[in-house]
């Protein structure tokens, strides 16, 4: 069943757009309380469970045609973004942001998932899409070799995919640039939607916890798989938060852990043999 972010949300992302496009030079912009007619529309709408066409073919950065399907199939999450290579101000502080976050994990991309990026530009080059891979993956300071993808594509191709995942963009000609919200789609192994994080910003908790969460499980430590129990999607902040019953059901997990524990010590005391004092031998037998 999909279902959409709630009306506050949809107006915080297009806002956010707005407030992160005047905010160049460091200025600090205040929030807004209406979205600029030229925004209207431009939201996410979640298609959880919707898949994309695995046959697209697409451009990578080696100037290689691809098909978005070999990106998938293999058991790892995917983590999506649609941005284009030319915009200094959305793009870059959301890339930005994601770079901050996958620093914070302690997974890399190529090994429990990966990271596929697309231009919603046509106009983008493999050339540029190369350009821009290697000042993020510099800055992000794991090598040239992880598992983060940046491709191009033609219209019909890209937007395809933005309609698939409910990712809603508008070309400004006034402006000579793409109106888009910031979002990110966690896609499942088999090509469909399993999760959405918003904003400029995201944690390293909240993209690990979606990864989980897209691979079904099949990704992360038993004791990773434990904590995420204790927090939950909050579809009002789009974040992960804690979840006081997930909490509660850990500590009384725990506590079971810890009295199975001692029961076992006190089980293998009362079954060693008995000293009458330190060191002292057990007693004779005589018949």
């Amino acid at each position: 069943m999909t279902s959409a972010p709630p009306a506050g949300l949809r107006a915080r992302l297009s806002a956010g757009l707005f407030v992160a496009c005047l905010a160049v030079g460091g200025a600090e912009a205040r929030a807004v309380e209406a979205v600029p007619a030229q925004l209207d529309g431009i939201t996410v709408t979640e298609r959880l469970g919707a898949a994309v066409n695995p046959n697209t073919l697409l451009t990578d950065h080696t100037g290689r045609q691809v098909r978005l399907g070999q990106y998938f199939g293999d058991g790892k999450p995917v983590l999506l973004t649609l941005n284009y290579y030319g915009c200094a101000v959305l793009c870059s502080v959301q890339l930005n942001g994601l770079v901050a976050g996958l620093q914070q994990l302690d997974w890399v991309p190529g090994d429990e998932f990966r990271i596929v990026t697309i231009s919603i530009d046509p106009d983008d080059t493999a050339q540029l899409a190369q350009d821009k891979r290697k000042a993020y993956l510099d800055a992000y300071g794991r090598g040239q070799d992880v598992d983060w993808q940046f491709l191009v594509g033609d219209a019909a191709q890209v937007q395809a995919i933005a309609d698939a995942v409910g990712f809603a963009y508008r070309y400004d000609a006034e402006q000579d640039q793409y109106a888009h919200a910031a979002a990110i789609m966690l896609m499942a192994p088999d090509a469909t939607v399993a999760r959405y994080l918003y904003g400029i910003q995201y944690s390293g908790r909240d993209l690990k916890f979606g990864l989980m969460e897209a691979a079904a499980g099949r990704v992360g430590s038993t004791a990773e798989r434990l904590l995420l129990s204790c927090f939950h999607y909050d579809d009002s902040i789009g974040r992960y938060s804690p979840f006081a019953y997930g909490i509660m059901r850990l500590g009384g997990a725990v506590s079971l852990l810890i009295a199975a524990g001692l029961g076992i010590v006190l089980w293998r005391q009362e079954l060693s043999p008995r000293r009458e004092g330190p060191g002292a031998d057990p007693p004779e037998h005589t018949s």
